[in-house]
């Protein structure tokens, strides 16, 4: 999966923050929801624009984004 296909990034949505396939919710939006217990069945079924792989892709993208602030 290549992040840049599922993760965006525009100046003028969001205020510029990642969003799931230039969609208006964003990385942080998903990972809020995983954080205070949806399941990516519950989160689906609420978005049903999404896919397992925005969510995945949202995952993926924070994991990357933290292992690139350690090395920093």
């Amino acid at each position: 999966m290549l992040l840049n296909e599922r993760i965006t990034l525009e100046p003028d949505k969001r205020s510029g923050k990642p969003c799931v396939r230039g969609m208006r919710i964003t990385v942080a939006d998903v990972l809020s929801y995983l954080a205070s217990g949806m399941s990516f069945e519950e989160i689906l079924d609420d978005f049903p624009y999404l896919e397992k792989e925005d969510i995945l892709a949202c995952l993926s993208y924070a994991a990357n984004k933290e292992k690139i602030e350690l090395c920093a």
